[in-house]
Parts: C-alpha cells; structure tokens; sequence
C-alpha cells in the first residue's frame, strides 16, 4: 500500500481528500497519474461486430481475432487528446459479457492472450492507459464453478464460492442462489467468505501482472463495501500505483468510497443532472447536482461520464443540437472524466427495456476512424484545455449564473479558473463572464466582461 496508514481508528488527511476509516483500514492516496488520465470506454463485443448472443457454448466457440479492430482506432484516442483506454467485458461470457465463465481467459469472439497483449502494448507505446471491466458482484450460470455446484450440491468443492442459502434444500432440487436484480443467468458470489475474495484478488493481479493500470469495478453498489475493503488492499500490495473505479447507480458514494477503499465511484447524478437539466431546459436541476458533486471532493474524484454502454447516448437525450454543451460541463468540472466511444462523433442510439435493448448504444464500430466532425473537433479543444489545467481534476465549481435556459460555472483554485457558459434557449443571451478573459472553445463574443452567447451556444473561458 501506497503513504502512511493513519493510526487504527483516527481520521487520516490524504492530500485534499480526508477519510474517516475504520480500524485496520486504510484509504490511500489515489495514484497520481490519475490527475492526467482521460478514458476513451469501449464496450468490446459491440465494438468488433461479435455476436451478442451466440448460439454455441463458450467451450465450443473458435477462436475470432478481433481485438485488432480496437488497436486500430489508438490513433484516434491520441488524436483526441485521451489517454485512457476503459475496456468493457473481455473475459469468456456465455453473451454480454456480464455473465463471466472465465476470468482467466479472453473471450474466444474477441481473441487470446496473444490479441489482448498485443492491443495493452500498442496502448501503452502510445501513452494511453487501459483500464479492464471487472464482474465481481456475480458470474454467468454456465460458470463451470457453478455447474459443479448444481451437479454437487453443497459438496462441491466451489459451493463456498456462492451466495446459496441450502436450508431445506434437497439433491434434484434447483440451487438457491441469490442472483443479480432479478436476473437468473447471473448467480451472486459469497462477499462474506473468503472463497470469492480470494478469486477476485488473483483474477485482479493476473491481470495487472499483464500490464493493466486498474479497474473498474462493476455493480460495486451490490457488494458490501467491507468485501472491496478486505479484496483492494491485497491487491494495492503487489500493485500500489493501480486505480479502482467503483460503479455506484445509486446509495452514499462518499460512505461507500470511504468504507470501500476504492480510489473513485461513478457519477450517475450529475450524469442524470446533465441529461436532465439541458434536455427539460431547467439548468437548476445542474446547478444543483454541481454543488453536490463538489461536497463528494472531500472523500474521492468521482468518475464522471455524460454516455456509457448501458444509457441512452448523450446526443440522443439531450438532443444533437446541446451534445457540445453536455461535454463542455464534462470536461470543466472536478472529476476523471469518460468518454463513451463514439459520442465525440455525435453518435446516436436509445436504450430500450428489451431483450437487445442495448444494442443500439453498443454498435459496431468501423474498422478505420470517420473523418472528424465539428463535435468532434470541439472535443479535441476541450480535452487539450483539461489537458493545459490539469488542476481541474480536484477543483470546486461555482455557480456564477443562473436561469432555467442559461448558466456559468467557474471552476478555479487560489491562482486560475475555467468558465463554462451555457445558453439553451432560440435567441441571444448575456451573461457575466466571470473575471475570464479568453474563449478557449465553443463560440461567443466577450467584451467589457460580458460573454454574449448565440442562441443555443455555448463557451468555455479562462482568466
């Protein structure tokens, strides 16, 4: 583990982040690469045209050499700017990936060990970090520790591995296992045991031995905080500099990165806050997500995102025309910030609550990059202003204006600030600009300390 632990019990002070830990645990610093990294999320089996749900068993399948498809849009992260390659499932899935038969082993749609070395080499001579997707709250049923489990009862030597409750179960009868929200394909492990912390910990480290920088941790919401608690710092042992990204939809993320470990949690409310507020025009319900965003900086860096593989993309719900806006508040407040593949395109695609019914946010990509469009180029400016103020990673937001069509943050400590301005509505607006000198990107007219906003504009200043 990485710094000095506090002592048993005490409130430890880790650079601008303070936690209250319990005895025997401690919350180390987040590595400090983190400060510059910017993730490029890819859902993979979408991304090379892999069949979602394929017909023949995993044991069966033949090996398909795709992982290619992904090294061969590197360039383009680069291009953006980004350096960060989130990766979503890539281990052996009976279908999405979600439902894990083996973490050990690269799912045969998308390739080998070979591929995947291959694709974490052509990242990191790039200078682009990768960071793995890992299922850890359940596996897939077909997980061949749960097929023993169902042939053998409780006599299985992989029955401590699940989450069964066997009273008054009979042999012939169907294993009483917890599952994931009502899904029976995916079978909870045992996050009481030691079973189950014992796997993730070495599925984590054969991993990072492989060269990944870190992971995100999939519905960490359904997993007791003390089991990431007991699992995170076994593993920062051997790998002290790797990061962890807990998926947290909903619950105290401060209290579960605290009591966790975990170095981040998703941003879901200022995602739903973005989506939200620009998309019913009523910027107050932002404002309002920012400020809360902003009391979350005295525990963590939460990861923050305006699209990803499992919601309705961001040109969609917010509309085409406010795409730029949505990725002007990403990249200009606190936080670790993610771009879901293909929204710096303005891509589209709506979630649907049906079997398939995200397929259209998870598409197949082109082999070769499309030629950049103005979202596109507007990205590239954001990223490289993030990219010039790193500080942006830790700083507070103010709310400097506000009105249902039309609002300024700025975003500074003691010695710079950003200005992000935003104008929803069909005609002209005024605002105040905030002590900012300078349009860095988007487009507006400042003059006299007073940023006019075309209609539907948007604008990002500095002092």
């Amino acid at each position: 583990m990485s710094g000095p632990a506090p002592s048993p019990g005490t409130a430890g002070t880790i650079g601008a982040v303070t936690t209250d830990t319990a005895p025997g645990q401690h919350r180390p610093h987040e590595p400090a690469w983190v400060e510059h990294v910017m993730w490029w999320h890819v859902y993979p089996i979408g991304f090379v045209g892999a069949e979602v749900r394929p017909e023949t068993e995993v044991v069966d399948r033949p090996v398909e050499h795709r992982l290619d498809r992904i090294a061969g849009w590197l360039d383009h992260v680069v291009d953006l700017g980004l350096n960060g390659l989130l990766l979503g499932p890539v281990f052996a899935s009976s279908t999405h990936g979600y439902d894990t038969v083996d973490h050990f082993r690269i799912d045969p749609r998308l390739g080998d060990d070979d591929d995947f070395d291959r694709l974490v080499t052509a990242a990191h001579e790039r200078g682009v970090r990768v960071l793995l997707d890992g299922v850890f709250n359940h596996v897939g049923r077909e997980h061949p520790a749960f097929r023993a489990v169902e042939d053998l009862g409780p006599d299985a030597d992989t029955a401590r591995l699940f989450a069964v409750d066997w009273t008054g179960w009979s042999p012939g009868q169907p294993v009483p296992v917890r599952d994931f929200e009502g899904h029976d394909i995916l079978v909870a492990l045992d996050h009481e045991g030691a079973a189950a912390e014992d796997l993730v910990v070495d599925v984590m480290a054969h991993w990072l031995a492989r060269g990944v920088d870190g992971w995100r941790l999939d519905a960490a919401y359904a997993v007791p905080p003390a089991f990431w608690a007991r699992v995170l710092p076994r593993v920062r042992e051997r790998f002290p500099d790797a990061w962890f990204s807990g998926e947290v939809i909903h619950g105290d993320a401060a209290e579960v990165a605290r009591a966790s470990t975990m170095d981040s949690t998703t941003q879901y409310e200022l995602w739903q806050a973005v989506w939200h507020g620009i998309a019913d025009r009523n910027l107050f319900e932002l404002a309002h997500a920012v400020e809360r965003h902003d009391e979350l900086l005295a525990t963590q860096v939460p990861t923050t995102f305006i699209g990803n593989h499992d919601v309705t993309r961001i040109a969609d719900a917010v509309g085409e025309r406010f795409a730029g806006h949505a990725a002007a508040v990403l990249f200009t407040v606190a936080g670790t910030p993610v771009v879901y593949a293909g929204d710096e395109y303005g891509w589209t695609g709506v979630k649907e609550e049906r079997e398939g019914g995200d397929d259209a946010v998870r598409p197949t990509f082109p082999e070769v990059p499309p030629e950049p469009t103005d979202l596109t180029h507007a990205y590239e400016g954001l990223v490289a202003l993030r990219r010039r103020h790193p500080w942006l990673h830790r700083a507070h937001t103010d709310v400097v204006h506000l009105a249902n069509t039309a609002l300024v943050l700025r975003t500074a400590t003691a010695d710079a600030a950003v200005v992000t301005a935003l104008n929803l509505a069909d005609e002209p607006v005024e605002l105040p600009a905030a002590g900012a000198t300078r349009v860095e990107a988007g487009g507006g007219d400042l003059r006299d300390g007073t940023l006019r906003l075309p209609a539907g504009g948007w604008a990002v200043l500095t002092a």
